[in-house]
């Protein structure tokens, strides 16, 4: 195994920081397209975590504008972090490595919730809430379907 195979698992990590559900999300979408992924896959090899994944990661999505949305540091929200970063670093690790992409996975997501919740509040200040979360969302949907598509794919060519 080389160092750079669990780069996977900490840029997933990266993306649960911005937005808990979104890692979640993409590897369900990987589930549901048929496509392998690297690591043992918990709870989403099963339909209603399958669907129930996508429909928390639009909701997320939506929810993350409403004037009433908490941090991402609360208590709740970083737990959310936790364990959506654990299993998704699990899963684009490689086969009998799941449990050091976990932990890579979450050892990034919570350092980085603090510092993207920083950037985030910098962007309300200057653009608003809508529109500085309709940014991190393109970035973090993007970084999160970009992080699992590029992984299955390398996955699937060995």
């Amino acid at each position: 195994m080389k160092a750079l195979d669990l780069l996977p698992s900490a840029l997933i990590g990266a993306v649960a920081s911005a937005r808990s559900m979104t890692p979640m999300a993409a590897l369900a979408t990987a589930e549901l397209a048929h496509k392998p992924l690297p690591g043992r896959v918990f709870l989403l090899n099963r339909p209603l975590f399958k669907f129930g994944a996508l429909a928390m990661g639009v909701g997320e999505l939506l929810g993350d504008k409403m004037k009433t949305a908490p941090d991402r540091t609360v208590f709740l929200g970083l737990l959310a972090r936790v364990m959506s970063a654990g299993i998704a670093g699990a899963a684009l690790a490689p086969r009998g490595r799941e449990k050091l992409g976990a932990g890579l996975a979450v050892s990034t997501a919570v350092p980085l919730a603090y510092l993207t919740l920083s950037g985030r509040k910098k962007a309300m200040a200057r653009i608003g809430q809508t529109k500085s979360g309709l940014i991190e969302d393109a970035l973090i949907v993007g970084a999160g379907a970009l992080v699992v598509g590029l992984t299955v794919s390398r996955f699937n060519r060995r």
